[in-house]
């Protein structure tokens, strides 16, 4: 994984709740065995008709948000089933911050796993954020050390995360990099082993 530390990207505002990861990545793309290539397929029955003509008036057909790393819904988003493929869907579009009021728990874990940072902010704060970036194009930096959001406008709101995520996110480390951090104690483990 990529480390995380300052993101700058004008957002992407999803103004929709209770958004499922059936609709993040539709069942029928799951067939897949690698994790990269499930972008193209986010949000597909909401970016396309069914003959697979966009359908404009959806966000991710604007151009204006082309290239956004930062998408922003409203609560509990992720819930459904626990399907790893929804953050690879987000990760592999673009996006490598999510900021919502809540999310589903499976649904953040898997993001913080994967790589992206998920940030919860207030009902009122995210409203704000869909507001601004409805009305233009608006630009945030997300600082994770800091672990601050920034708009363009000055406004600065802060978030809370796990120091345990934080560093592995910062780090860029997956559980399996953590676990070649103690490679040395590993290797002396096994040696006393054999010896014994």
């Amino acid at each position: 994984m990529k480390p995380i530390n300052k993101i700058s990207s004008i957002l992407t505002p999803l103004d929709r709740k209770n958004v499922d990861t059936d609709q993040i990545i539709s069942k029928e793309f799951l067939k897949r065995i690698e994790r990269t290539g499930f972008g193209k397929y986010l949000f597909y029955h909401w970016r396309f008709h069914p003959d697979g003509t966009p359908v404009e008036e959806f966000v991710l057909n604007n151009p204006r948000y082309n290239g956004s790393e930062i998408l922003v819904a409203q609560e509990n988003f992720g819930c459904g089933s626990s399907r790893e493929h929804a953050p690879w869907a987000i990760q592999d579009y673009g996006f490598n911050v999510v900021i919502a009021p809540s999310y589903a728990d499976i649904f953040y874990n898997n993001c913080v796993k994967n790589g992206i940072l998920p940030i919860r902010l207030s009902n009122q704060q995210v409203d704000e954020l869909i507001a601004k970036g409805t009305e233009k194009p608006f630009q945030l930096e997300v600082n994770l050390e800091e672990q601050t959001v920034t708009g363009e406008d000055g406004t600065r709101y802060e978030f809370t995360i796990d120091p345990y995520w934080k560093e592995m996110l910062l780090k860029g480390w997956d559980e399996i990099a953590l676990t070649f951090q103690y490679d040395s104690h590993i290797q002396e483990y096994e040696e006393k082993r054999q010896q014994a």
